[in-house]
């Protein structure tokens, strides 16, 4: 997307040379945009750049590459694109379609190791998001309690799920625990996953391959104008 593609720019420069950013936002899904509250109007937005404050946030770090919002990994974002009406309807809220599209189509699953500050974790699933932002695939709240200032990283992986674990999975994907039977939701500084083959990882919209990678979020890394009450800021610019 063209957001990463400004953040690799900027973080070119050193931090003093980094101009601060705002975003007129004319993509195909504009969830950071969105999730910022930044309006979709193109006048409103450039009337915001213009008049905005900037606030210093965070930025995601995947080995060498950057990414502002998310890293899907593995079956990723399109599962929203695909769930049948009728198991969105089952379940009720979009989250719960997510699982339904994991039960409902033939995704491979990816077996690897996931290691974070206090743990190590080893098993398989279809999907797992690291968010720096809140929303990916056009809307769906993936990391719901992730700011952009806090120096974290949150990260939600789905294991895999029996089909007569639906309910149990839907009911994790409410609480969110990092203890969770089929869905684990952490808030780290950083985190590595280690698989046995190389995983298709979308970075903003960027495709990547990684068998081996290191996420981190790296703390106030650029500037970026916002709407005063932005929800993706814990404090405020």
């Amino acid at each position: 997307g063209t957001l990463n593609e400004v953040v690799h720019g900027l973080m070119d420069l050193s931090t003093a040379a980094r101009p601060a950013v705002g975003v007129v936002p004319l993509g195909t899904a504009n969830d950071f945009a969105t999730a910022c509250g930044i309006p979709h109007d193109p006048e409103e937005a450039l009337a915001l750049c213009m008049e905005g404050k900037a606030a210093p946030i965070d930025i995601g770090k995947a080995n060498e590459h950057w990414f502002l919002n998310a890293a899907s990994i593995g079956f990723g974002a399109e599962i929203t694109a695909t769930t049948p009406p009728e198991l969105k309807n089952l379940l009720g809220p979009v989250a719960y379609g997510v699982m339904g599209a994991i039960l409902a189509m033939n995704v491979h699953h990816y077996r690897g190791t996931l290691s974070l500050p206090d743990r190590e974790i080893t098993g398989s699933g279809p999907v797992a998001i690291v968010g720096n932002g809140r929303q990916a695939g056009g809307g769906l709240q993936v990391t719901p309690r992730a700011c952009v200032d806090d120096g974290l990283l949150d990260v939600l992986a789905v294991r895999d799920i029996p089909a007569l674990a639906l309910l149990t999975a839907a009911r994790e994907l409410q609480e969110l625990s990092p203890d969770g039977e089929y869905i684990n939701y952490w808030q780290t500084p950083w985190a590595e996953v280690h698989t046995e083959d190389a995983i298709p990882v979308n970075l903003d919209g960027e495709p990547v391959q990684f068998s081996s990678v290191r996420y981190e979020a790296v703390p106030s890394a650029i500037r970026l104008i916002v709407p005063p009450d932005c929800p993706l800021l814990s404090a405020q610019p």
